[in-house]
């Protein structure tokens, strides 16, 4: 039950993450690719009106008259194709000289019955997104007059003439719409694709690691279980000891009963069976009783192994000789080593190492 929990916490975590970095990516992609189409338009829509008007600019001042070049110029628009955009020509009363749709010649260009919007010459593909981003609840409302803007305009030389050209901002909003459609479909199949991908990952790698945990926690176990069994046979000798049940006759013969120490300048014999461990520091030998008391011997730790009760006392390291009845607690240290927790405290660690670990077990007779 756990697990199952897990994962769809995982999963919905990467859905919410996923769904906040891939809405700032559609939004930004959404926009870039508006502002290159629009650019594109800008770019051909200013030449094309000012290689058109400079053209007519030199029928002009060819003495054509303006009544058979306004002919010609109306056949030539006649049939133009109205889906992207298209060109026309203003009188600077605002009047329709020329037009695609016939109809629509000496009408006055207004906002209501033209197609006419300001324009200049700094119309940046930025100020024509926002432009299409803020109208674009009108034009979707205003469904009776297909709906343009002017996004050019040149004057004709020679003439009153203004030409103008025109782009369909409501094909330009179906094209933002299939971009946006696009994308979304894009994200949506990456998504999920990322998402699931995600969680059966989790789920190979999740197995793999919850085994892995499950080997090692059954190591753990055997040595918990090895401990406490190590711990048991402590406590058992330690009884064995003080009931003198495990020395025999000729350990008692030859190792001593007492060891000769000094306290400064005074000589004070300890009994061994005071003495809870033995350890050397800087080539000082001391030797701490169970009342906490300390004292220092002339012996090395070689020297004392060798005179004290094999059964009773065991050298730990290079540093400790133990005594049975100090040991505390037995627990894990490092990789395959033992610490020992003796009374009263030593300040520094007792660790048997890994190769003397059977010979500290077979001491406790395990």
């Amino acid at each position: 039950m756990r697990k199952d929990k897990l994962y769809f916490l995982t999963f919905l975590s990467i859905a919410i993450i996923y769904s906040v970095i891939a809405s700032m990516a559609f939004h930004y992609l959404v926009k870039e690719s508006t502002l290159k189409l629009l650019e594109t338009h800008l770019v051909f829509s200013k030449k094309e009106a000012k290689s058109f008007s400079t053209l007519l600019s030199q029928q002009l001042s060819q003495n054509i008259s303006k009544d058979s070049l306004q002919h010609n110029i109306q056949q030539s628009l006649n049939g133009t194709d109205l889906d992207m955009g298209f060109l026309s020509i203003y009188d600077w009363s605002g009047k329709v000289v020329a037009h695609p749709d016939i109809k629509n010649v000496g009408l006055l260009a207004s906002p209501n019955n033209s197609y006419v919007s300001s324009v200049n010459d700094d119309l940046t593909p930025n100020t024509f997104y926002d432009l299409l981003h803020n109208e674009s609840d009108t034009i979707a409302a205003e469904t009776i007059e297909k709906q343009s803007k002017v996004i050019a305009l040149s004057s004709i030389q020679n003439s009153d003439w203004i030409l103008a050209a025109h782009v369909r901002t409501d094909n330009i909003q179906n094209q933002i719409g299939d971009f946006k459609q696009q994308f979304l479909a894009v994200f949506l199949v990456m998504g999920l694709f990322i998402v699931i991908s995600a969680v059966v990952i989790l789920r190979i790698f999740g197995s793999s690691y919850e085994k892995t945990l499950e080997l090692k926690n059954e190591k753990l176990e055997d040595e918990v279980i090895n401990l406490s069994k190590l711990n048991s046979a402590v406590g058992e000798y330690q009884q064995k000891v003080s009931e003198g049940s495990t020395i025999t006759e000729t350990e008692s013969s030859t190792s001593k009963k007492r060891l000769l120490t000094y306290v400064r300048n005074e000589l004070v014999p300890v009994s061994t069976g005071d003495i809870s461990y033995i350890y050397t520091e800087n080539a000082i030998t001391y030797v701490i009783c169970r009342d906490k008391k300390r004292s220092t011997s002339n012996l090395s730790l070689d020297e004392l192994s060798t005179q004290l009760d094999e059964s009773v006392f065991f050298r730990a390291n290079r540093q400790f000789i133990i005594s049975i009845a100090s040991i505390e607690k037995i627990v894990k240290y490092g990789n395959n080593q033992l610490k020992i927790l003796v009374t009263p405290d030593s300040e520094a660690s007792i660790i048997i190492s890994k190769n003397k670990a059977a010979q500290f077990k077979q001491w406790l007779n395990i």
